[in-house]
């Protein structure tokens, strides 16, 4: 089984730090999880908090794999799923990126997703870029049968009865655009959550509405996207929640960010994945 992820998170890494630093620190590392809290410390040194954040979510998402019995593999040379490329319009780019995903990943019995956006890339519009070509097509298309967000891999493949984590406290869930419509992914992080003894789930108003990322949309709507992020924000907080969960990487990165900038530094913004793996501060 591949978490794909990490190469994406990587390869933010590198665009933002000293490459050979961040080399000498991934070397005999074989997944995210692999990677010790010092590590990761040294990460946030290099790179900044938020990759050092992005580094300790895929290890969380490891750990909730791992515990669950299944073997994990993360290829090294992994990065975009092509998605920006994709939405931006640069076909050529995104068919190169997609050959490239399918080289890689097409060995493992399943592929597990962090972000529902990188998976509905795959599930949703793989099979789109190479309509014309049959040969990869079919092959394309295996893979996106087998290409899982994560919280519907758990419920839906995996089918846990339990889950390790011990947070305790009130969140509210933020359903990601591409998870809820590419994927379907609803029901399944609310179930998993209701595993958890400690946590509280408190819903809040238009939960569904885009967070305002959208990848390059943030870019190129920015009045836009930051107010759909204020709303999202307002919304998460007005459930008095301790800690905002989702998804989507991209999401909780802007969601925490609107966040800190409109001065509330106590507010939780978390992946499922660190919920669920046992997180409780």
């Amino acid at each position: 089984m591949d978490p794909m992820g990490f190469g994406e998170a990587m390869q933010a890494m590198q665009d933002l730090g000293d490459l050979d630093q961040l080399e000498n620190l991934m070397k005999g590392a074989t997944n995210p999880g692999a990677l010790a809290e010092a590590d990761i410390d040294r990460i946030r040194d290099l790179m900044g908090d938020d990759a050092a954040k992005s580094m300790e979510r895929l290890a969380q998402l490891t750990k909730l794999l791992e515990d669950a019995g299944c073997t994990v593999e993360v290829p090294q040379t992994q990065t975009c799923c092509g998605q920006p490329a994709y939405n931006s319009g640069d076909r050529a780019t995104a068919i190169a990126l997609a050959r490239k995903t399918l080289e890689e990943f097409e060995g493992f019995d399943y592929v597990v997703a962090p972000s529902g956006s990188c998976g509905g890339m795959v599930r949703a519009h793989y099979p789109e870029l190479f309509r014309d070509d049959p040969a990869t097509l079919k092959r394309i298309e295996a893979l996106a049968s087998r290409t899982y967000e994560l919280t519907d891999f758990l419920v839906n493949v995996l089918k846990l009865d339990s889950v390790p984590g011990d947070f305790a406290g009130t969140v509210t869930y933020h359903d990601s655009c591409s998870g809820l419509r590419e994927l379907n992914v609803k029901a399944q992080p609310r179930a998993l959550l209701a595993k958890l003894p400690g946590v509280t789930l408190v819903e809040m108003n238009e939960a569904e509405t885009c967070c305002g990322f959208g990848g390059t949309f943030s870019l190129k709507f920015g009045e836009v996207s930051t107010q759909l992020a204020d709303n999202k924000c307002g919304n998460a907080c007005a459930t008095g929640a301790d800690a905002i969960v989702g998804g989507d990487l991209g999401c909780l990165l802007n969601i925490e960010g609107r966040l800190r900038r409109r001065g509330d530094l106590k507010t939780q913004v978390l992946h499922i994945a660190e919920v669920l793996a046992g997180r409780s501060d």
